[in-house]
């Protein structure tokens, strides 16, 4: 099989890197901390970004984050780490807002095609937090696909199946149970050659195994839910992408315990919401008590629950972007940014009497 093809190159990737005939295209597959493992058409080497990249780089996702297709200066780091010269434009970025009270966002992973969402089907299973995942995911460009996990310790598939179908429009579901060895060829008729697939969910819920699984070895450690206070044992600390022998790529991520969201497709994980509020008979229905609401209609006939509703409208709020077009983005970070001046007119006159003052 063709080296960059198993690595997940499109001839569209080639194309572009084919503009840079001075420097190699490889495929970051770690990261630890500001050094990068890359695979290239031949090996693997350590690299690091240029200087250039570093200095210009504002934000997290303007450095390289495993998955990325990246231009080198060499193909050995015989004689010292690579050096990484640029990225190759992505086709997909799965992002959440930085964990633990940071700002800004955090890259998990790029250039997948399938976002697999891991869901256990013991003390895991959260419909709400699924929610989260699937606005996070259908924003990233790739295709969101969700594994229920443990079906062996389910006393009530046929309910859980149904509970996921009133929150995933359109989404395929697929129910592993790695001891049962259940779901695992569905998943590898999935990762087609040529197709990388993230693995994301919680901490225990089986992300691990079922790599192992696909990967036809135990080359992840695999941990655990824990029964007494519901967290998962921490397996995974870092992502990397691994190839499958029989052609794809797979990248683990670490669990997450928070699944923060600053940006996502609302449309398209609360389509049976909005679809509804086509009809409401006011454009700008809040879904509280105006007459002729959709919305309200629907979860008094029961097709719609409460907790959605109350969910969607988190997110909104979570979401500050939502509805808005690019002038109005632009507009809402610039008076983000001056916020503490009260304005942007405000910020000026500040600048202007400080300079008067020196």
């Amino acid at each position: 099989m063709d080296r960059f093809f198993q690595l997940g190159f499109t001839r569209k990737t080639l194309e572009e890197a084919g503009r840079f005939p001075d420097l190699y295209p490889g495929r970051v597959i770690s990261q630890y901390k500001d050094l990068y493992r890359v695979a290239l058409e031949e090996g693997e080497l350590l690299a690091e970004v240029t200087g250039k990249l570093r200095y210009q780089a504002e934000e997290a996702w303007e450095f390289p984050a495993v998955g990325d297709f990246v231009l080198l200066d060499r193909q050995s780091d015989n004689q010292g780490n690579g050096i990484i010269h640029g990225i190759l434009k992505r086709k997909s970025l799965f992002q959440r807002k930085a964990a633990g009270g940071g700002e800004g966002q955090q890259v998990v992973a790029v250039n997948m095609d399938i976002v697999f969402l891991c869901m256990s089907l013991n003390k895991d299973f959260n419909l709400r937090r699924l929610e989260r995942y699937l606005a996070l995911a259908w924003e990233s460009g790739a295709a969101p696909v969700i594994l229920l996990t443990k079906a062996d310790l389910c006393q009530d598939l046929e309910e859980r199946l149904a509970e996921i179908q009133s929150v995933a429009f359109g989404v395929q579901v697929i129910v592993t149970s790695s001891l049962l060895d259940e779901g695992i060829e569905e998943i590898r008729e999935l990762i087609k050659p040529g197709v990388t697939a993230v693995f994301l969910g919680s901490s225990g819920v089986g992300k691990s195994t079922l790599i192992n699984h696909l990967l036809g070895k135990e080359w992840i450690k695999v941990g655990d839910i824990r029964e007494d206070d519901d967290k998962g044992r921490h397996t995974t600390t870092r992502r990397d992408l691994m190839l499958i022998p029989e052609g794809g790529a797979v990248i683990d991520t670490p669990g997450m315990r928070e699944i923060g969201l600053e940006s996502g497709d609302l449309s398209s994980a609360f389509q049976d919401i909005e679809d509804l509020a086509l009809d409401c008979r006011f454009r700008d229905c809040t879904h509280e008590s105006e007459p002729g609401c959709q919305v309200r209609r629907a979860i008094e006939e029961g097709t719609l629950s409460e907790e959605r509703l109350a969910s969607y409208k988190k997110l909104q709020k979570e979401n500050r972007y939502d509805g808005l077009n690019s002038r109005q983005i632009e507009k809402e970070k610039i008076s983000t940014m001056f916020a503490e001046f009260g304005g942007i007119k405000n910020a000026r006159d500040f600048v202007k009497n400080s300079k008067k003052r020196r």
